[in-house]
């Protein structure tokens, strides 16, 4: 459980997204955060990370991995559509 609500989340998350972005728009892809839900961040990956096969290990390993370094270590990332 984290000790945040999901509206005190929005902007450290967006603000966490915003420094793995860079990555993602290298690759012509992007990223939408959707919705914050119980702790869990909903995101669109759009572009050409939308659908990679390497969009599991982008999510996990590049944005999940910003968050939890920058906001809280039980932070979870989910691709939604």
């Amino acid at each position: 459980m984290l000790p945040f609500s999901d509206e005190e989340l929005l902007e450290p998350v967006q603000m966490s997204i915003d420094k793995v972005r860079p990555m993602l728009l290298r690759d012509n892809g992007n990223i939408t955060l959707l919705r914050i839900k119980d702790g869990k961040v909903y995101v669109r990956l759009e572009g050409a990370c939308r659908g990679c096969a390497s969009s599991h290990m982008t999510l996990k390993l590049g944005v999940e991995r910003q968050l939890k370094s920058d906001i809280h270590p039980d932070i979870e990332v989910i691709e939604s559509t």
